[in-house]
């Protein structure tokens, strides 16, 4: 059980954003009963749900305002299909809206599907070969065309087209499509699907109009004027976009829940670093929001304690991890570096990977850099169930060095060991953030006590997560020997964990779209990935994930450092709805300012 984890719910239930039934379901899959839950509840003083206070909730549309967020890593685009970054993603959900999202319990909620589909309502079919959607009728696009059945194929061929080359194509791939009616469409699959809401949910679902996007359904995807003049469902309808730099929205008069939004206007601007945007919001109080506050925790404190705003923390399944790169990001074939032609030529060799995985000091990183903002891990999947009971390996320089000598990696006059004319010297690369800058500082010190050289480089975020395909440090082309950074699963680890599949390695024919960024192969981890998206029995579906997790790090191509819950700065009258399941603005219709 992650102790944190649990802590963090128990917060929830206190603050009632979490039933206690909820909190029941929840910890089920850990081994308590219902009644052991309860008894729990009761010792940490979490309220039963009668004497929670129910939370206000305005009662009209609008008249809150302006609302104004900070994003210090800044969008480039506001096509959902193109982003890989999060604040692409982030930036598109104001706009476009998935069929589902996955709540704060990680269960799913309808957005512009009229139920979620079940068994007991026929959306499911009992062999899980089909899924039945039916849209919302009252679900309209921003210009005031209906949302309707064939924009829904239209998404599903737009993204399965290889000439748009869509982020999201690996959700829409296998998938078959049928109309069923204006408002109705079934998917069906070649077998049965355990996983089957990945289509059309979460930030992989979002939903573009077909009247705007059809004329580009094609190697001219990249050239449509809605890339960056939104038409969307969502909340807030388009007023300006300045890639890099500030993006502007206002209140959706036709959106189809009742009573919200809440505010009148919104303004999310781009650009700067987190110690910056947490000062912003919790110290001068100029911002009511700020994303991803990934700050040393000394410092936002201090901000608290000003006493103008809070630092929220949202349980979710995000990781920080480093990757090795499987192949030579100093080579290129046919033009292309880091190419699948090649392997790279030190960490190609496992004594040299084991060697980097245990110069890690994940406790000295929680416990000095990163505080609240993350708790050391060993594991890439760090939800419940799903967490494997693997133990990693543990920090130890002298361990590491005799690990290298072993495997013949002579030191040289210089200290840096060498081997068949290769050495141990390494470009490690992450974004510009305080934080990261300092664990790489950290790890490149453990690293020199073992003869290995690490050349650090900070790539501004709103570069290294673009999806600029011209520029050579994005993430996703991985230009380098090492790379860090995090990212999480939605409440459902099928889609998450096809990052480490073969057929999603991100390559120059993809547009390095692949979400296979480090280029990992593996038979077995495809095998298991493929059982489990078939597997219905969930006790054998939770092992094949387990599994995967052992593989993927037990190569040590991939350095889990942290288990990493969403952190942000609030003012204190601002009311959020947030998901660690989800995108972070995926519920920003349910935001609202106290009076």
């Amino acid at each position: 059980m992650d102790e944190a984890h649990l802590r963090a719910m128990i917060e929830e239930v206190r603050a009632g954003v979490m039933t206690r039934r909820a909190f029941a379901r929840r910890v089920a899959g850990w081994g308590l009963t219902a009644p052991m839950a309860t008894q729990l509840l009761a010792l940490t003083g979490a309220a039963p749900a009668a004497a929670q206070a129910p939370a206000y909730r305005p009662t009209r549309r609008g008249g809150g305002g302006a609302l104004k967020i900070l994003y210090w890593q800044a969008a480039t685009l506001l096509n959902p299909h193109f982003a890989i970054g999060t604040t692409n993603s982030d930036a598109s959900r104001v706009f476009y809206e998935p069929l589902a999202a996955w709540a704060r319990d990680a269960s799913l909620v309808p957005i512009l599907a009229a139920e979620i589909p079940s068994l007991e309502n026929g959306g499911l079919s009992p062999d899980g070969r089909s899924v039945t959607w039916k849209l919302k009728p009252n679900a309209r696009w921003h210009d005031g065309a209906p949302v309707t059945a064939d924009d829904l194929i239209f998404n599903w061929d737009y993204a399965r087209n290889p000439a748009v080359a869509a982020s999201t194509s690996g959700s829409y791939r296998d998938v078959a499509i049928t109309k069923l009616d204006d408002l109705t469409v079934r998917l069906d699959f070649a077998q049965p699907t355990a996983f089957w809401a990945d289509a059309f949910v979460g930030n992989a679902g979002m939903i573009i109009p077909r009247h705007l996007f059809a004329a580009f359904n094609g190697p001219n995807a990249r050239d449509a004027p809605t890339n960056f003049r939104p038409v969307g469902t969502g909340p807030y309808r388009f007023v300006s976009f300045t890639p890099g730099d500030m993006l502007r929205a206002e209140l959706n008069p036709l959106y189809h829940q009742d009573n919200q939004p809440h505010f009148d206007t919104l303004e999310i601007k781009g650009g700067g670093d987190a110690v910056s945007a947490a000062r912003a919001v919790l110290q001068t109080g100029d911002y009511d929001y700020a994303w991803n506050v990934l700050v040393e925790d000394d410092i936002l404190t201090r901000l608290e304690a000003v006493g103008r705003g809070r630092v929220e923390v949202t349980p979710g399944g995000s990781t920080e991890f480093i990757q090795l790169n499987v192949t030579d990001p100093n080579r290129e074939v046919d033009g292309e570096r880091s190419s699948l032609a090649t392997t790279h030529p030190a960490f190609s060799d496992p004594a040299v990977r084991q060697a980097m995985a245990m110069l890690v000091d994940r406790a000295a990183i929680e416990r000095f850099i990163f505080g609240r903002a993350g708790s050391a891990t060993v594991n890439i999947l760090n939800n419940s169930r799903f967490t494997s009971p693997n133990a990693g390996l543990p920090f130890s320089i002298q361990r590491a060095n005799e690990v290298l000598d072993a495997a013949g990696w002579a030191r040289g006059r210089d200290g840096i060991r060498a081997k068949g004319g290769t050495r141990l010297k390494f470009l490690f690369q992450t974004s510009v953030n305080a934080p990261r800058q300092r664990s790489q500082a950290v790890i490149k010190q453990a690293a020199q006590r073992a003869g290995i050289e690490l050349d650090l480089k900070g790539v501004t975020a709103s570069v290294f997560f673009s999806a600029d395909v011209a520029n050579p440090d994005t993430f996703s082309k991985f230009y380098a020997d090492m790379q860090m950074y995090a990212n999480g699963p939605s409440g459902d680890p099928q889609r998450y964990m096809s990052q480490f599949a073969s057929w999603e390695a991100a390559t120059r024919a993809n547009a390095w779209q692949g979400r296979n960024i480090m280029r990992w192969r593996n038979a077995e981890y495809d095998a298991a990935l493929r059982a489990a998206d078939v597997e219905l029995d969930p006790v054998k579906r939770v092992a094949l994930f387990i599994r995967m997790n052992d593989l993927v790090v037990g190569s040590h191509h991939l350095i889990p450092l942290l288990a990493r819950p969403g952190l942000s700065a609030a003012l204190n009258n601002l009311r959020t709805h947030r998901s660690g399941w989800d995108g972070t603005l995926a519920f920003l219709s349910g935001w609202w300012r106290e009076a």
